[in-house]
């Protein structure tokens, strides 16, 4: 099972908060659960504390494990550590996917990012953000289109890959 999200959708919120998260995310989901089994509600954590952001991003299990390990390594009671505890275990909203495959997402949340009638979803490797749909297509459309437009017209994105030294 695929263990990266892929894609992106746009999606109606309910009066209630409830947004229906695509399929193919749905079984990331439940693939980066170590606890899930078919009947069970796959687990999924929403982080929201940073103010600079514009969305919410939303963890595999298996993906905030690997963080909270890399805070668990950082000196006990440096301001680093403290300031990753809050915004990862503070700031942060468990939460599962209901059985008809949606999130629930909470005013607070909600209010955080803008969201109203929909919500434009992003795949970002093991994790997902959710935006405002209007507030994706106007800042970060424009930046991925002006760091293309910077580019030498042969530029090849994959070529970015061997710069991070990994095979």
């Amino acid at each position: 099972m695929a263990r990266r999200f892929r894609g992106e959708g746009r999606h109606k919120v309910d009066a209630k908060g409830r947004v229906s998260i695509p399929a193919h995310f749905r079984r990331v989901l439940e693939a980066s659960d170590p606890d899930w089994t078919d009947g069970l509600r796959p687990q999924l954590v929403i982080v929201y504390g940073d103010h600079r952001r514009k969305f919410l991003e939303c963890y595999t299990i298996e993906a905030i494990d690997e963080v909270d390990a890399k805070i668990a390594r950082m000196p006990r009671g440096s301001i680093e550590r403290r300031m990753l505890e809050r915004l990862f275990h503070g700031q942060s909203f468990p939460t599962e996917v209901d059985n008809d495959g949606r999130l629930v997402l909470p005013q607070k949340l909600r209010d955080k990012v803008g969201l109203d009638s929909e919500a434009f979803f992003i795949a970002s490797g093991d994790t997902f953000q959710v935006w405002n749909p209007d507030t994706y297509e106007t800042e970060e459309v424009a930046k991925t289109e002006a760091w293309l437009e910077a580019q030498p017209d042969d530029f090849d994105p994959l070529s970015l890959l061997d710069a991070g030294g990994g095979d």
